[in-house]
C-alpha cells in the first residue's frame, strides 16, 4: 500500500535547495553563453535552443530522476549504486549480474569524473564575473585563474572540519539565488512575453531539422543545463523523496524563467559573453557586486555539494568492497552524508586545480563537461528499463525507453567534444575505474590463495589446547569473515603459538545489500571458551563497533587482527599488493581502541 503524500515543510524544502540543487542551479551562469559562442543569436535559433533547454529539463531531470528513478530505492536510499544493487538482488549471480555490476562501476567512475569538473567550471565561471564590475578595469586570464585557485584551495582546506555548522546557511543562500534568477528572468520576459512560446517542442524539432549536423551537436552544449540532475536521486536518502521533489517545482521554474530571460536579453543586445552577468549589470551597476558575491557563494555551495557527494560515493564503495579501505572522519553527529576522507579530498583538489590551469576559461572547460554526466544518465536509464521489466511495470518501462533514447541522442552529440577536451573526463573517470577493477581482481586472487582452516579442524585442536588449562586471564577478540573458515592468523595465534584466553570471541562484520540497519547475533558455546558475534550493517551505516560489542556485554582485554604480507609476481598484482600495503587495516576503519590492538602478519602468495 502506497504512503499518502504530504507536502513537505518549508524548512525541508529550503534544506533541499541548499544540499541538492547547487550544481544544476549554477548552470545558468554559463549554459546560454557557451551555446551561443559559435551559434548566431537569431530569433529562430534562440527559440529553438530555449525549447531544447526546456524539454531537456523536463525529460532528463524531471522525468528520468524526479519521476522514474525516485520511484526506486532501498530503504529510501537512491543513487547509481542503489540501482545496481536492486538489479543484482534480482539477478543474484551469473553473466547478467556481472554485466550490471560492471555498468555500475563505470557509472560510479563517471560520477567521480564529473565531481572534478563541476567545482572547476562553477567557481571559474563565477570569478570571470569580476571583469564586469563597473570601473574595475581589465582583469586578465591569469588573475582570474589565480583567484579561482585560491578559492578552490580554501574550499578543500576546510573540508576536514565538516559542513555541519555552515550547511544550515546553504538553503537560505540558494533560496536567494533562485529568487534572483527568477526575478532577473521575469523582468526580461515581461518585455517580450512571446518568448514563452518556445516551450512548444516544435521549435526544438524545427531547430534540429533546419540546422542539420551542426544543430545536432548543439545538444552537446544544451546538456549543461541538466548537469547536477542526478543529485535529485543520489541525495534522496539524506533528505527524503518529497522535499526534493517539492523543492524542484520552485527550482525548475526559476531556472526556466531565467534561461528564457537570458534569451530575450541576447535577442535584444546580441552579446554572447557572460550573458547572465551582462543582464544583471544592465539593471543596476550598484546591485552587480552583491549579485557577484551571491554567485560566488552559490558556486561554492554547488562545489561543496559535489565534494560531499563524492565522499559519500567512495564511502558506499568501501562498504560494498569495490574501493580500498581509507581513513574516515565523521564530521557530523546527525547528518549521515557528512564524512571526510583525506586522501579523496586532496586528490580531488589536485585534479580540480589541474583542470582550471589546463582549460583557463569556463567556455573552454565546457568542452570537457557533459560527457560523464550524459553517460551516467544513459547507464541509469538502462538500469531502470531493466528493473521495470523485471518488476513487470510496462508503463514505466516504456517511459524509461523514451528517456534512454533521449539520453543516447545527447550522448552521441557529446562525443563531438572528445577531441576538444572531452577526453579529459574519460581520463579522470578511468582512474577510479582502474582502481575498482584492480581491487576486485586482487581480492579475487587473495580469496583463492587464502588458506583458511575449516572450522571443524580448528575446533578439534582448540579444544585440546584449551583443556590444558594454561589459558590467559581475560577476553580476546579475533576478527574473521566467517565462522566456517578460520583465517590463518587465528590458526597461527591459537594453534601454533598457544595464545588462548579464558574467553575467546570470534567477531564477524558483514555488509548488507541494504543502505541502513544493524543486526547483531550472538553465537554462544561454539566450544568451551569460544563464542562468536555476527554484526551485519548497511553499506551506508556508520556504526561504532566497540560500542556495539560493549552493549552486548563484551569487555575485551586484547583485539587480534590479521595483516596480509602479499607476495606477487605479476605487475598488476604487485600494484594491488602495494595498494593493499598503503591502505590502513580494516581495524582502523572502525576506530577501535589502539592500545588493545595486536596485528598478526600472514604471508600470502598471489
Amino acid at each position: 500500500m502506497k504512503e499518502p503524500r504530504k507536502f513537505s515543510s518549508f524548512k525541508e524544502i529550503v534544506q533541499a535547495m541548499g544540499l541538492v540543487f547547487g550544481d544544476i542551479g549554477t548552470s545558468p551562469i554559463y549554459t546560454i553563453t557557451v551555446v551561443f559562442v559559435l551559434l548566431q543569436p537569431t530569433k529562430a535559433n534562440l527559440f529553438g535552443v530555449l525549447s531544447l533547454i526546456f524539454w531537456s529539463l523536463v525529460i532528463l531531470v524531471t522525468l528520468e530522476y524526479g519521476v522514474l528513478a525516485m520511484s526506486l530505492s532501498i530503504k529510501g536510499e537512491g543513487g547509481i549504486i542503489v540501482l545496481k544493487e536492486i538489479i543484482t538482488n534480482y539477478l543474484k549471480k551469473g553473466r547478467k549480474a556481472a554485466f550490471a555490476g560492471f555498468l555500475g562501476y563505470i557509472g560510479v567512475s563517471l560520477l567521480m569524473g564529473d565531481g572534478v569538473i563541476t567545482p572547476a567550471i562553477s567557481i571559474l565561471s563565477a570569478v570571470e564575473g569580476l571583469r564586469f564590475i563597473p570601473g574595475i578595469g581589465e582583469i586578465n586570464t591569469s588573475t582570474v585563474i589565480i583567484i579561482t585557485a585560491i578559492i578552490t584551495i580554501l574550499l578543500f582546506s576546510v573540508q576536514y572540519k565538516g559542513t555541519d555548522k555552515v550547511s544550515s546557511s546553504f538553503g537560505p543562500i540558494m533560496v536567494i539565488w533562485f529568487s534572483t534568477l527568477f526575478i532577473t528572468g521575469i523582468i526580461q520576459i515581461f518585455s517580450m512575453p512571446e518568448i514563452l512560446l518556445a516551450i512548444s517542442p516544435h521549435y526544438a524539432i524545427n531547430f534540429m531539422l533546419h540546422n542539420g549536423l551542426a544543430g545536432f551537436f548543439v545538444l552537446s552544449e544544451v546538456i549543461l543545463c541538466a548537469t547536477g540532475g542526478e543529485a535529485l536521486y543520489a541525495d534522496m536518502g539524506h533528505l527524503g523523496r518529497d522535499p526534493i521533489r517539492h523543492a524542484w517545482y520552485f527550482v525548475s521554474i526559476a531556472l526556466i524563467v531565467n534561461y528564457f530571460g537570458q534569451g530575450v536579453f541576447l535577442l535584444n543586445h546580441g552579446e554572447a559573453e557572460s550573458i547572465l552577468f551582462a543582464l544583471v549589470r544592465s539593471y543596476s551597476a550598484v546591485l552587480y557586486v552583491p549579485f557577484l558575491i551571491l554567485t560566488l557563494l552559490a558556486t561554492i555551495i554547488a562545489s561543496q555539494a559535489m565534494i560531499s557527494a563524492i565522499m559519500s560515493l567512495v564511502y558506499q564503495g568501501i562498504n560494498t568492497h569495490i574501493f580500498p579501505l581509507m581513513r574516515i572522519k565523521y564530521t557530523s553527529t546527525h547528518l549521515k552524508s557528512q564524512i571526510y576522507i583525506a586522501s579523496v579530498n586532496w586528490m580531488l583538489l589536485i585534479a580540480v586545480l589541474f583542470m582550471v590551469f589546463l582549460f583557463k576559461k569556463s567556455d573552454n572547460l565546457a568542452a570537457a563537461y557533459g560527457l560523464a554526466v550524459t553517460a551516467t544518465m544513459t547507464i541509469s536509464a538502462t538500469f531502470m528499463i531493466w528493473i521495470f521489466k523485471i518488476q513487470k511495470k510496462p508503463v514505466k518501462m516504456v517511459t524509461a525507453i523514451f528517456v534512454l533514447f533521449t539520453d543516447i541522442l545527447f550522448l552521441l552529440a557529446v562525443f563531438e567534444k572528445i577531441p576538444h577536451g572531452g577526453y579529459w573526463s574519460l581520463v579522470i573517470a578511468s582512474i577510479p575505474l582502474f582502481v575498482i577493477l584492480l581491487w576486485l581482481s586482487g581480492n579475487k586472487s587473495m580469496h583463492k590463495a587464502f588458506r583458511a582452516l575449516p572450522a571443524e579442524t580448528f575446533l578439534f585442536s582448540f579444544k585440546q589446547i584449551y583443556k590444558l588449562g594454561k589459558n590467559i586471564t581475560g577476553t580476546a577478540l579475533f576478527f574473521t569473515r566467517s565462522f566456517k573458515q578460520i583465517p590463518p592468523y587465528i590458526v597461527h595465534c591459537v594453534i601454533r603459538s598457544n595464545i588462548i584466553y579464558e574467553k575467546n570471541i570470534l567477531v564477524s562484520i558483514a555488509t548488507m545489500d541494504e543502505p541502513y540497519g544493524v543486526r547483531v547475533e550472538k553465537v554462544d558455546n561454539i566450544a568451551e571458551g569460544l563464542s562468536g558475534v555476527k554484526i551485519e550493517k548497511g553499506y551506508m551505516e556508520i556504526i561504532d563497533i566497540h560500542e556495539v560489542l560493549k552493549e552486548n556485554g563484551i569487555n575485551e582485554k586484547i583485539i587480534f587482527y590479521g595483516v596480509d604480507d602479499i607476495i606477487a609476481k605479476h605487475p598488476l598484482k604487485r600494484l594491488y599488493a602495494f595498494m593493499k600495503k598503503i591502505t590502513p587495516p580494516f581495524i582502523h576503519y572502525y576506530d577501535l581502541p589502539y592500545n588493545k590492538l595486536h596485528g598478526v602478519v600472514t604471508r600470502i602468495e598471489i
